[in-house]
């Protein structure tokens, strides 16, 4: 198995104790380590709409709060990443999917994941790549499909 430094970080907001319940930090390790294939060093940070939005629109220039924003710093020898979920639209949405927390935390960390690898799905082609990858991880962690 590969090892797994994990710092897991939550800001100041609404309802941070609901969200810390949905992420128990050995849960938060196991759902990573599911989709890592080589040993990391990650950060997950939850936090607020108003950070998420400022983050988002700071890096990559779009001016709303996302669900996940990863940042990958080096895939070699060691992945080394941020990972950046904002727990408003995290909850909104799993609200609306009819997924609980816990589940759409675990796919987004998984999600996060493969993009501190180099996963993307920018192009068609790769997204269904990836998805189905995400499938996959999902479905070993005992969660159903995300799609």
């Amino acid at each position: 198995m590969n090892q797994l430094t994990l710092s897991l970080q939550f800001g100041k907001f609404d309802e941070v104790a609901l969200h810390r319940a949905a992420l128990p930090r050995h849960k938060v390790a196991r759902w990573l380590r599911a989709a890592l294939q080589s040993d990391a060093e990650i950060t997950v940070r939850v936090v607020d709409a108003a950070e998420g939005q400022s983050l988002n629109r700071d890096y990559r220039k779009k001016d709303y709060a996302t669900n996940v924003l990863t940042f990958d710093y080096t895939l070699e020898p060691v992945v080394t990443a941020d990972l950046v979920l904002c727990a408003p639209v995290v909850a909104q949405e799993a609200k609306a999917q009819g997924k609980t927390l816990e589940a759409h935390y675990a796919h987004l960390l998984v999600h996060g994941a493969l993009h501190a690898q180099g996963w993307d799905h920018d192009e068609d082609e790769d997204a269904q790549v990836m998805e189905l990858r995400e499938s996959e991880i999902m479905a070993r962690l005992g969660f159903d499909n995300p799609y």
